[in-house]
């Protein structure tokens, strides 16, 4: 799993076209995956390369907006790979079609609390359109040789001008737009009001005067905590543990006075797939295999929407990641659930105006 990084790193080209080339299909399966890069490790699939010989075909994508619009323009693929937050604006838009929940093993074993996020799994209707698979959170991640604990209690600390230079959160809406709405006490942001909306993109304008990037994936995070070019950062688990991995004192902080974000993510069928459909529910079986939780847990600091991988996993491990209690895990979190598009687009437009210093 030391590999993971350059797994991260030579996974950065984004496909640029909106067919997959004959020559990168034949390279892989039939099956075409649109995907956060890093997600194509071997471990996550091995049933599925066992049964086909090879590994599925991966394209991947910066941020979900980028894959909306690529997709709305013709970009063709067999599943992808949103979070909870843009699955209805996808399915809105028609850019996918139901799962055939009777072809996933483990559909009966997904988490019960993620499975009654509204309008994620399924709609009001009962028709499935998702299938959650990892989930995990945004958290205050610092750097303990540099940052004094007693100096970073509360979220506001990015803001906080002792830290200017040092600071990194993430180019990413969802994720600015949550840390800034519990900063403001704001803890079901479906329900942001106009006044609350300013109050979360002033304090981003705060934050940003502190920061010296916005990092873009993983390997840049990390590149960037465990090189000393930036001390503290809103990151997601996984930016502590490759940190962890490189032996860098990385450590997170998810008990800050405000709490944390917790997003989940998983796969959908896209519209007018191309592969096959077998291949397709192979590979979502291959990757909801309760060993696969091991990889998730360890290595990423993620979790398993299966239970039963969850349950294997060992508890010591469990522990020290903070899942052996759920329930008071998630006490002061804020869910990334899907937000109404109206407000979506707004906070789009804000968090660029942001970013360019305005």
């Amino acid at each position: 799993m030391k590999t993971k990084i350059c797994h991260w790193m030579t996974a950065l080209a984004v496909a640029s076209t909106l067919t997959i080339p004959a020559a990168a299909r034949a390279a892989g399966s039939d099956l075409v995956i649109f995907d956060w890069a890093g997600y194509e490790l071997p471990e996550f699939h091995p049933k599925y390369t066992e049964k086909y010989g090879d590994a599925p075909t991966f394209t991947f994508f910066g941020d979900e907006d980028e894959a909306f619009e690529k997709m709305r323009s013709g970009f063709k693929a067999d599943l992808a790979h949103p979070c909870s937050q843009s699955v209805v604006k996808w399915r809105d838009a028609g850019l996918l079609q139901p799962l055939d929940t009777t072809k996933i093993n483990a559909w009966k074993d997904l988490n019960p609390g993620i499975m009654k996020m509204k309008n994620l799994a399924t709609s009001d209707d009962g028709t499935a359109w998702f299938m959650p698979w990892d989930w995990g959170n945004s958290q205050l991640t610092y750097n303990s040789e540099k940052v004094d604990e007693k100096d970073i209690q509360s979220l506001k600390s990015l803001a906080d001008p002792k830290f200017q230079g040092r600071v990194s959160i993430p180019d990413n809406v969802d994720d600015a737009y949550a840390l800034a709405s519990l900063v403001i006490g704001l803890k079901d942001w479906t329900q942001m009001t106009d006044e609350q909306f300013q109050q979360a993109s002033d304090f981003l304008r705060q934050v940003h005067k502190n920061v010296r990037l916005y990092w873009t994936d993983t390997t840049n995070i990390v590149q960037a905590l465990t090189g000393g070019e930036i001390d503290l950062a809103w990151a997601w688990n996984d930016a502590t543990a490759q940190s962890v991995l490189a032996d860098a004192p990385i450590k997170a902080k998810p008990d800050t006075q405000e709490g944390i974000s917790t997003w989940v993510c998983g796969y959908v069928r896209l519209k007018d797939a191309y592969g096959n459909a077998d291949q397709a529910y192979d590979y979502l079986n291959a990757i909801n295999e309760p060993d696969v939780a091991n990889v998730l847990v360890k290595d990423w600091g993620y979790g398993q929407a299966n239970t039963k991988g969850m349950a294997a996993v060992d508890a010591k491990l469990l522990k020290d990641k903070g899942y052996d209690d759920v329930e008071k895990f998630i006490d002061k979190t804020l869910f990334q659930s899907p937000i109404p598009t109206e407000l979506k687009q707004k906070m789009i437009a804000e968090f660029e105006k942001i970013k360019a210093g305005y």
